[in-house]
């Protein structure tokens, strides 16, 4: 199982990027796949997820904001930004994990198996 993620960059604040993450080595249309970020010094912290059946979670700081969805014919999930604030800033990782996740673990990192490599998004001010 491999997860590359990319579409990163450098933004000005209130602007947006779209990120993807391409999913390789099996079917993922059954998975649930989420999200995380994690800036420097800080812990990873959860951003968005999407069910098996595109049932979407998002963070607080993030909702309204940013939106996740999936298509399964290319084992692809994205997350699309807008607004952005540099408090965004941040390498952004995709994860996934065969089948469904119970709705209250699906915001936590152990929750999900596979991982990818991570994709740097920068928010100037």
């Amino acid at each position: 199982v491999q997860l590359q993620a990319y579409g990163g960059g450098l933004v000005q604040a209130g602007g947006f990027l779209k990120l993807s993450c391409a999913a390789s080595g099996r079917t993922f249309s059954r998975d649930s796949m989420a999200w995380f970020r994690q800036a420097p010094g800080k812990e990873r912290e959860f951003v968005a997820a999407i069910s098996p059946f595109s049932s979407n979670l998002y963070a607080d700081s993030v909702k309204g904001r940013f939106t996740i969805s999936r298509d399964n014919a290319k084992n692809t999930v994205y997350l699309q930004m807008s607004s952005l604030k540099p408090e965004d800033t941040a390498v952004y990782y995709c994860a996934t994990r065969n089948g469904r996740i119970i709705t209250s673990f699906r915001d936590r990192a152990e929750a999900y198996e596979d991982w990818g490599q991570g994709t740097q998004v920068t928010v100037s001010s």
